[in-house]
């Protein structure tokens, strides 16, 4: 649906790589102009790197290699100064902001016990209080222009299920669930729909890699991608060991788009049926 988002303007966090750069890739594709913010920096309490600067640069690459505009800012959504002036320079270029996309996040593991201050704190810092922080940056705007508009948060399945050994996470994906329910009722009256979008495993860097093989298969040495997709499909209803990016995006851009004009308030998953076993 080629011009499906011509002159609207998308705010993307944790833009770098996985579900944030395809999300950025595939709206640009369909007319928007895109504000991206990501880190690029390693966080200690996380068992695999995270976004680099080529990340970056090759996320600029492919959105513009698509006909699309991208200001990319290096923020934290841990730090609310940091995503404000990220908004701020994509508005000084663009103008407005019409859809939220707040996916930055991270993944760790630990029984809830045992886990440390640091990893808790920082697990609701990121994943909770950064999309927060990110909305709260956006809301002002987009209810002083007055046209409305979409925010998608990206929850998890985990936002409405348990899962052993990532209580933190699970808690900051049922908290983003929450605050979404609460956005939709306060930001109705201004026409801003906000949902949720509520993957289960997703083929990106955060779920290929060793410590995720070695949650999903413990008692094998060094398990590897093969082994994991295995006891991830086990998981899912569907014939399949995880979805993909851009299933997720299609839900995205559907909950982003004017045919969901009516929809808020709403926690999609995209899961292969993992909640209905």
């Amino acid at each position: 649906m080629t011009g499906r988002f011509e002159g609207k303007v998308a705010f993307i966090t944790g833009a770098a790589r996985g579900q944030g750069r395809n999300h950025a890739l595939r709206l640009a594709q369909e007319g928007a102009n895109i504000i991206a913010l990501d880190s690029v920096k390693d966080n200690d309490t996380v068992p695999y790197p995270l976004a680099t600067e080529d990340d970056v640069q090759e996320t600029i690459r492919l959105v513009e290699e698509a006909g699309g505009r991208i200001i990319f800012s290096h923020a934290d959504v841990r730090n609310f100064d940091s995503v404000k002036l990220a908004l701020e320079a994509g508005l000084d270029r663009f103008g407005h902001v019409d859809i939220v996309i707040a996916n930055a996040g991270i993944l760790s593991f630990g029984n809830a016990h045992e886990l440390d201050e640091e990893k808790w704190g920082e697990m609701i810092d990121v994943n909770l209080s950064g999309v927060w922080r990110t909305v709260k940056a956006a809301i002002p705007h987009m209810i002083e222009q007055g046209t409305g508009g979409a925010i998608v948060l990206t929850a998890s399945v985990a936002g409405l299920r348990a899962y052993t050994g990532v209580g933190h996470y699970v808690s900051a994906k049922h908290g983003v669930v929450g605050l979404m329910k609460t956005l939709a009722q306060e930001l109705a009256p201004h026409r801003i729909r906000v949902n949720t979008v509520n993957p289960t495993q997703v083929d990106t860097e955060m779920v290929q890699n060793q410590a995720m093989y070695n949650q999903f298969v413990p008692g094998t040495d060094n398990p590897g991608r093969d082994d994991f997709a295995k006891a991830s499909g086990d998981m899912i209803l569907y014939p399949i060991p995880w979805v993909e990016n851009d299933d997720v995006t299609n839900a995205v851009k559907f909950l982003a788009s004017d045919e969901a004009r009516y929809i808020t308030g709403v926690a999609l998953p995209v899961d292969g049926g993992v909640l209905v076993m």
